[in-house]
């Protein structure tokens, strides 16, 4: 799998124990965690359209979870007020300066900006800063590349990556260079293609084969999950989708309903691979429960892509059980993102019943507030088993109908 390409470069030589994050590819200085390994020191930076007042939290908090999620140490954070990016060097010019005084200052390896930067404001910054530049989607797309188990996720993920760097390919420096390429440049003539073009179109093939391989493959999983789907709808199983936030606590929620013993960690992205097991309403009826990979803001399209087929659980499902985390202070921003990403993938028109999670660490106005902006929410703790009595009643009462 391609993960040390997104944030590092490629392994030169030797085989590596699956793919590395930032913390994990030895280049800069870094601070050693809890097992002595090093990880990078890294600092964020982000635009702000316009100013934050009212606003629940910082953007860059999250930016920040993720990148302690990937193995990051983060060291600095710089924010700038500005419309739009710029579209040489994301930040203006005096803000580079300063975050280049950071960075040095900060002794970070790392540059991580919240939004998607384009292959020549990567370029610039990295020249402007000395340290390497990524984005939030290459940060995500790292983190899926960690946590993918199964054959099927480490496909999912690796399809991602590669229509990531696609169209990134073009000009990454000097070994791309444009030796002899044409009539103008003293070459043979025109379609004469120097060293830098051929090692480029040599690389572009090279992706796209690889991503014909990744989809036939992807695409039998598919197929194997349809047949599988085919089967509950002749057996007249119901299938209830559990869908969310990352780290809403769907597999808590998962092994409460179900008696299953899923993975469960306070951490992003914990579980890629859907798992499904049977449950029974109040009066007896058997359905399945699946749970799915989580949502962030700002999802990267690639994944939503490379994920369609795990995420047909959630088109296909009679009803989608959408964990809410009540503790947090922007779970009404967390349902505007999830439900923008249902929509995305087709699910807007899926029977939809909220579940309020984590009422037990939640402060009780926040519970009461999210309760007064979606009256048929069931609150509910995972953890405790408060309120989970009721979510299988309002299940039975949905399936139902």
């Amino acid at each position: 799998m391609p993960g040390t390409w997104l944030l590092g470069a490629p392994p030169s030589g030797g085989a590596t124990d699956g793919p590395r994050g930032p913390a994990g590819d030895g280049s800069g200085d870094g601070t050693a965690d809890g097992a002595g390994k090093s990880r990078a020191r890294a600092v964020l930076l982000g635009l702000r359209d316009g100013p934050r007042d009212g606003a629940a939290t910082d953007p860059l908090d999250e930016l920040e979870r993720l990148a302690e999620t990937d193995g990051v140490t983060v060291v600095g954070r710089l924010v700038q007020p500005r419309d739009r990016p710029d579209p040489a060097t994301y930040l203006g010019a005096g803000k580079v300066t300063e975050l280049a005084t950071m960075v040095r200052d900060e002794d970070a390896a790392l540059v991580i900006a919240d939004g998607e930067l384009s292959p020549a404001q990567v370029r610039n910054l990295g020249d402007r800063l000395g340290s390497r530049v990524v984005d939030r989607t290459a940060l995500i797309l790292d983190i899926f590349a960690q946590h993918a188990r199964s054959s099927e996720g480490k496909a999912q993920v690796e399809l991602a990556q590669l229509a990531y760097q696609l169209p990134r390919l073009r000009g990454q420096g000097t070994a791309m260079s444009r030796v002899g390429g044409g009539r103008m440049a003293g070459g043979g003539g025109v379609g004469v293609c120097g060293p830098g073009e051929m090692r480029l179109e040599s690389e572009r093939r090279h992706l796209r084969r690889r991503m014909t391989a990744l989809r036939r493959q992807v695409q039998q999983t598919a197929r194997r999950r349809e047949r599988t789907r085919s089967r509950r709808r002749r057996n007249r199983v119901a299938s209830v989708a559990l869908t969310g936030y990352t780290n809403a606590g769907k597999s808590a929620l998962l092994n409460r309903l179900t008696g299953a013993d899923v993975l469960v960690q306070d951490t992003l992205f914990a579980t890629l691979d859907p798992t499904v097991r049977r449950a029974r309403t109040p009066d007896g009826q058997e359905y399945t429960l699946t749970d799915t990979v989580g949502f962030v803001r700002h999802l990267p399209h690639q994944l939503v892509d490379a994920f369609s087929s795990t995420l047909e659980e959630v088109v296909q499902a009679d009803l989608v059980l959408h964990v809410v985390d009540a503790s947090a202070p922007d779970a009404m921003a967390q349902v505007t993102t999830v439900r923008g990403v249902l929509y995305e993938i087709g699910a807007r028109d899926r029977p939809e019943l909220l579940a309020l999670n984590k009422i037990d660490v939640a402060p009780p106005e926040w519970v009461a507030s999210l309760r007064a902006a979606y009256p048929d929410a069931v609150a509910v703790s995972a953890a405790t088993g408060e309120g989970i009595e009721e979510l299988r009643l309002a299940i039975q009462r949905a399936l139902e109908a």
